[in-house]
């Protein structure tokens, strides 16, 4: 593992917070000149502490103004089911976050759509046809409360 220290920190959070920050303000911020600052994104980006950049797109206002959590049990939990179930999700377009869980269910679902006609569509058409489901919960959002773009070791 890469050795970090309070600058590599330093340099993580804000790019967490601003990826389009200019090297020349984020050396500002962080007491460095550029070349160095620069030479710490590249191993940083090199030893995959930093793995990418993107925008932070607002669901709501692209038409995923109904945040849906739904948890999938499968029928049985053998590599062609979850392969092909996990297939099914990543090609949805309505699904944000998928994740294996651990407990009651084996899979927890963030789904975005723009209202319950959209969720009904995506839960006939996707979740129930498919012959790996053996049961599925929903819980629709009421609104965000808290959204981190940061791990917890660099919140402290």
């Amino acid at each position: 593992m890469t050795t970090i220290d309070h600058l590599d920190i330093k340099i993580m959070r804000i790019l967490a917070e601003n990826g389009r920050i200019s090297i020349s303000e984020l050396a500002e911020q962080v007491g460095l000149s550029q070349t160095p600052t620069a030479k710490r994104i590249r191993r940083l980006e090199q030893s995959e502490l930093i793995t990418g950049y993107q925008a932070v797109l607002n669901e709501t206002r692209l038409g995923g103004s109904m945040t849906v959590f739904t948890w999938v049990s499968l029928i049985d939990q053998n590599r062609e089911s979850l392969d092909a179930f996990e297939e099914s999700m990543a090609k949805s377009p309505e699904v944000m976050d998928c994740y294996l869980m651990t407990g009651d269910a084996d899979y927890l679902i963030r789904v975005a759509v723009d209202g319950l006609d959209e969720f009904e569509r995506f839960l006939t058409e996707r979740l129930s046809r498919s012959d790996k489901v053996s049961s599925i919960r929903s819980s629709v959002a009421v609104r965000p409360v808290a959204l981190k773009r940061r791990p917890p070791s660099l919140t402290r």
